[in-house]
């Protein structure tokens, strides 16, 4: 059993932020792979269902990004999911747009989303780091974070979260590098 988290904010206003990416990819799993219905529970948006021989529960934390922990805790808990099974899906400054890096474990980089996970379950835990680039001109990260893509960052979103998509049976099987190396090299 696996845990897909995509990390965002629930906003009608925040849909096509840089920070929104992990929602993104998780709307993107459920529609190729058929999840169920996204339905209100552990205070996100949860599907389940298949993909390949693995059941797979996917969520969308609705209490905003600093307090996805909470969302994941309780999950976790309910359906006994080790920390171990959970694979996080967000927005990353220091890696380049469109490109993605997945590691197990490790620091939260500044990332309040990362931080709040690590407070509440431990940070033994996958993530799948999707650049979205840093901010030009001086411009403050929390400003640029909630800043919508523009037209040609949306469509190098929209392909890495495509690529992401299809190569998630490597992510399913834990295979970190090769799930990295696959879709950074296409």
């Amino acid at each position: 059993m696996l845990l897909f988290v995509g990390l965002g904010n629930p906003t009608p206003d925040s849909e096509n932020n840089r920070h929104n990416v992990g929602f993104k990819i998780i709307d993107s799993i459920n529609k190729k792979f058929g999840l169920s219905k996204q339905k209100p529970k552990f205070k996100g948006l949860l599907t389940t269902g298949n993909i390949g021989s693995k059941k797979v529960y996917a969520i969308k934390p609705l209490t905003f990004m600093n307090n996805s922990g909470i969302c994941i805790r309780e999950l976790i808990e309910y359906f006994k999911i080790d920390a171990e099974d959970v694979i996080v899906f967000h927005d990353d400054l220091d890696v380049e747009l469109g490109k993605i890096k997945a590691k197990f474990g490790g620091s939260n980089a500044g990332h309040n989303g990362i931080a709040s996970i690590d407070k509440f379950i431990g940070k033994d835990y996958s993530r799948v780091r999707v650049g979205i680039g840093k901010p030009k001109n001086g411009m403050e990260v929390s400003d640029y974070v909630l800043q919508n893509f523009d037209e040609d960052e949306t469509v190098e979103i929209e392909k890495i979260s495509k690529e992401i998509t299809e190569s998630v049976s490597i992510l399913v099987e834990k295979k970190l590098d090769l799930f990295s190396s696959t879709i950074n090299n296409k």
